[in-house]
C-alpha cells in the first residue's frame, strides 16, 4: 500500500482564517451548515421520507437499469427519458414546459438566481421551508418573510399588502407548508398568484399526501411555476426535482441550469420506478391512513397540541421540546426539534409518519412519558 501523500508544510490555521474572513461574504461566514442528523440504529422519523422500500421485483428491475447505465458517459443534458416518464405519469399536456433539477433544492436555487438583480426581493410566509430564505441569501437578494397566524394559517391580508409594498420578483408558497404541515386555502393562493408582479412558485413537495394541487392549473396563470420532488413519494435517494410552467419560463430556467445536473443513474432508474407508480401511490395511501391514526393518538395525550396536517408528517407542541426530543432519542426514535426555527414554533416537534410498527413504537414511548 502506498504511503499517504502529505504536504511538505501546513499553512498556519490563523492565516487560513484571516484569508477566509477577507474573502468570504460576512453573511455566509455567519451561517451554520445545514444540519443532517445521523440516524444509525434509530427509528428515523425526522426527514419526511417514505418509510417503505421497493419490492424485490422492482429492485431487480432497478438493478438491471443501473447496471446498463453508461457510467463512462455524461448524462443526457436534457433528461429526455425522465421527462417523458414524468409526462406519462402526471398526464402533463404537451403545452406545459418541464425542467429537471438535482432534487427540488437545486430548482429553488435556479429560480432565485433567475430573479437575482439589485433591489430584488424574495417573499414567503414565515415559518416555511428554510431553503427559501437561504437561497435568497446565497444569491444576494432580500428575503421578506410574512408571519403566519398563531395557528399557522396564512395571513392573506398581510401577504397581499406586503406584495403590494415590496413588489417581490419571486414568491414561494409551500403547498402544504413545511414545517407546519397545513395546506393553505386554494383561493388565497390564487389571490397571491394574481397579485404578484413576478413569479409565484408553488412548492408541492408533499403533493402525494395533500389531496390538492395547482399542477392541473399551471397553464392558467402567466406567472405560476409548480415545483415538485420525487423525494417524498419514496425516491429521496435518487435526488430528482422538476418544475412545470409555461414554456417561456422553462426556457429562462434552462439558461441557468447546469448542463449535466441529473446524473446517469437517476436518469436510468427513474423511468423504471415511475412505470410502477401504483406501488408508490399505494404506499402514500397507507401513510395518509397512518397520519390520521397517529394524529388522533397524539391528540389524546396530555400536554400535547396537534396541528392540522396534509403532509406526511405531523407538528406537535409540547411543554419542553428539547426534553421530549431527548426522551424519544433515548427510546431509539429520531424526530425533528423545530422549536428554534421561528418564535411561532416554540416547543414544537415535527414527526414524520413511519410504518405502522414505527408509529406504534413512537406512541408507546410517548405514552410511557405521560
Amino acid at each position: 500500500m502506498n504511503a499517504p501523500l502529505l504536504p511538505a508544510a501546513v499553512a498556519d490555521p490563523a492565516h487560513v482564517a484571516a484569508r477566509i474572513e477577507a474573502t468570504v461574504r460576512g453573511e455566509i461566514r455567519a451561517l451554520a451548515a445545514y444540519p443532517v442528523a445521523k440516524a444509525e440504529g434509530l427509528i428515523k422519523l425526522d426527514a419526511m421520507e417514505n418509510p417503505y422500500g421497493l419490492t424485490a421485483q422492482l429492485r431487480a428491475l432497478v438493478a438491471t437499469a443501473a447496471a446498463n447505465a453508461p457510467l463512462n458517459r455524461y448524462p443526457d443534458g436534457g433528461g429526455d427519458a425522465v421527462k417523458a416518464a414524468l409526462r406519462r405519469s402526471l398526464a402533463l399536456p404537451d403545452a406545459a414546459g418541464l425542467v429537471l433539477g438535482n432534487g427540488s433544492d437545486e430548482l429553488l436555487q435556479l429560480l432565485t438566481t433567475l430573479v437575482a438583480r439589485p433591489g430584488a426581493a424574495v417573499l414567503a410566509p414565515d415559518p416555511s421551508f428554510v431553503m427559501y430564505r437561504l437561497c435568497a441569501l446565497y444569491a444576494g437578494v432580500r428575503f421578506v418573510g410574512v408571519p403566519l397566524r398563531a395557528d399557522f394559517t396564512l395571513d392573506i391580508d398581510a401577504m397581499l399588502e406586503t406584495i403590494a409594498n415590496q413588489k417581490p420578483a419571486l414568491v414561494w408558497l409551500a403547498y402544504p407548508n413545511n414545517p407546519t404541515g397545513n395546506l393553505f386555502s386554494a383561493s388565497d393562493v390564487e389571490r397571491i398568484i394574481r397579485a404578484a408582479p413576478g413569479i409565484v412558485a408553488v412548492d408541492e413537495a408533499y403533493y402525494a399526501y395533500a389531496g390538492s394541487s395547482f399542477l392541473p392549473r399551471v397553464l392558467e396563470f402567466a406567472n405560476l411555476i409548480v415545483v415538485r420532488t420525487v423525494s417524498k413519494i419514496g425516491l429521496a435517494g435518487v435526488r430528482l426535482g422538476y418544475a412545470v410552467a409555461h414554456p417561456g419560463w422553462i426556457a429562462e430556467i434552462e439558461k441557468v441550469r447546469p448542463p449535466y445536473n441529473v446524473n446517469v443513474l437517476t436518469q436510468a432508474v427513474v423511468p423504471v420506478l415511475l412505470e410502477h407508480g401504483a406501488l408508490l401511490a399505494e404506499q402514500a395511501a397507507t401513510t395518509r391512513q397512518e397520519r390520521e391514526r397517529v394524529a388522533a393518538a397524539l391528540a389524546a395525550l396530555r400536554r400535547v397540541t396537534v396541528f392540522p396536517t396534509q403532509a406526511n408528517f405531523v407538528l406537535i407542541r409540547v411543554p419542553d421540546a428539547q426534553h421530549w426530543f431527548a426522551t424519544l432519542r433515548d427510546a431509539g426514535i429520531l424526530v425533528k426539534n423545530v422549536s428554534a426555527m421561528h418564535p411561532l414554533l416554540a416547543n414544537c416537534l415535527r414527526i414524520t409518519i413511519g410504518t405502522p410498527a414505527e408509529n406504534d413504537a413512537l406512541l408507546a414511548a410517548l405514552s410511557r412519558y405521560q
